[in-house]
């Protein structure tokens, strides 16, 4: 099953340069991290903020490339998470026909935010990676949990990062 997402966030993380992306599952408090490189990170944030770039970046000159083939962005899909690994496809309407293609998952985003599409990422990848932010103790009820649980199966490659990750901002 596919859950559609929206951007939260792209971060800079404090202890290094690189660069995350916060994707957040509709009015669910569920957050998806995903490390993405700079590069893709700076498309992201062009297009989100609206900013006019006088030439096209690489994932404009994508989009107006498909466009001019005669095909349609439809949505992106994050699909599978292998080995700390995300894998995501370009969805696209060609001749009637929908067409899958593997990319990087900074890459489709970049494009579905050109293109305005959703985005959607596989429900076994929020089991696997997502997080939630830890309810206030105080306001817990019996038979919740402090979120220990799920941050312990995230994959190594968040595990640190989740640790410093300060989400009391979000609703």
């Amino acid at each position: 099953m596919m859950v559609e997402v929206k951007i939260d966030s792209v971060r800079v993380s404090l202890m290094s340069q690189h660069r995350l992306v916060v994707l957040r599952e509709g009015d669910s408090p569920r957050f998806l991290p995903i490390w993405i490189g700079p590069f893709e990170a700076d498309a992201i944030i062009v297009k989100l903020q609206g900013v006019e770039i006088t030439r096209p970046l690489t994932h404009d000159l994508l989009e107006n490339t498909i466009e001019k083939l005669g095909a349609e962005i439809e949505r992106v899909a994050i699909t599978e998470l292998r080995d700390d690994t995300f894998y995501a496809e370009l969805i696209l309407r060609v001749d009637g026909r929908r067409m899958a293609i593997d990319c990087r998952p900074s890459d489709a985003i970049a494009l579905a935010v050109r293109a305005r599409v959703p985005i959607y990422v596989a429900d076994v990848i929020f089991e696997q990676a997502g997080i939630s932010p830890e309810p206030d103790l105080e306001g817990m009820t019996a038979g919740e949990t402090s979120g220990d649980a799920a941050q312990a199966e995230a994959p190594e490659a968040f595990r640190d990062f989740l640790a410093g990750l300060d989400l009391t901002g979000f609703k």
